[in-house]
């Protein structure tokens, strides 16, 4: 792993090639095979993932009830995302409570991704605090836009709903 394949990650943006190298210390490489399932909604989460080449699916439980206290286990893809765009995935469990997954994340190709530990995040920004405050900012940004994508489908849905009903 290098600089220039972590650079184009959003959560690295404005950091040096002196401040990236400090998370390649500590970033593990890891591969799935197509299938495999990276996150588990519900799963306590520590760590954010970098696919670095590869294809996932982001997903999550459809858990309505349904009759005699049965749930409705199937889930609903929200986006596939693929190396070539620089993503990365598992931020939001960060800074939750409880620290817990919010959605499924599972291969649809062959893929490695970089694995950055919550705990070496943390210590690296605070032993640093302008990349402390980059990768903060960034991750702020991150987890901005995926809330305001999560909003229009909300609204989205719910404006179909409406006129479902409407008729």
């Amino acid at each position: 792993m290098n600089f220039d394949k972590l650079n184009n990650f959003q959560i690295f943006e404005d950091l040096t090639e002196s401040d990236i190298n400090k998370f390649i210390k500590v970033i593990e490489k890891i591969k799935f095979d197509v299938g495999e399932k990276l996150i588990t909604e519900g799963d306590k989460g520590d760590c954010i993932y970098l696919l670095l080449d590869g294809e996932v699916e982001v997903n999550q439980a459809l858990t309505l009830s349904m009759n005699k206290g049965e749930f409705d286990k199937r889930e609903k893809a929200i986006i596939n995302l693929k190396s070539d765009t620089f993503p990365q995935f598992g931020e939001m469990s960060m800074f939750n409570d409880g620290d817990l997954r919010t959605a499924n994340v599972r291969s649809l190709k062959k893929c490695t991704v970089a694995r950055l530990n919550k705990t070496d995040l943390f210590n690296i920004c605070e032993k640093n605090s302008d990349i402390g405050y980059k990768v903060m900012r960034n991750l702020g940004r991150i987890v901005s836009a995926n809330l305001a994508k999560s909003n229009q489908n909300v609204l989205k849905l719910t404006t179909a709903f409406s006129l479902m009903l409407d008729r």
